[in-house]
């Protein structure tokens, strides 16, 4: 089964970060992301650029409107993703502990659902 693991880190904690703090934070990632993709267990993965550059949109009532900026405003942002082959949820959160914003953000993970016949 499918599950999306969304990331969501506050940006300015990430911008307070030294370039050294942030070089290492990093470095995590790019391990997590290279072991992830040898377990064969990663379908997919990117990084967002930070929330102040998202576009929202919303039609209603026949009007089409864009706003600058995510839809809500939260501290933490979504700032990346992970689409992950797991057996169940239980294997699905065990991949997802190991994201490394789980100790600086949060990880919301959610199934992905599945269609008949799409």
């Amino acid at each position: 089964m499918k599950y999306l693991c969304l990331i969501y880190d506050a940006d300015s904690d990430m911008a307070a970060m030294s370039k050294g703090e942030s070089d290492a934070f990093m470095g995590e990632y790019f391990a997590f992301t290279t072991d992830l993709a040898k377990s064969g267990r990663m379908l997919a993965g990117e990084a967002l650029e930070p929330a102040h550059t998202a576009t929202t949109l919303r039609h209603r009532n026949g009007t089409l409107t864009t706003t600058d900026g995510p839809f809500a405003e939260t501290k933490e942002q979504l700032g990346g993703f992970y689409l992950v082959e797991a057996a169940d949820l239980n294997e699905a959160l065990q991949i997802a502990a190991k994201i490394p914003s789980v100790r600086t953000g949060s990880i919301e993970v959610r199934p992905v659902t599945v269609f008949d016949g799409m």
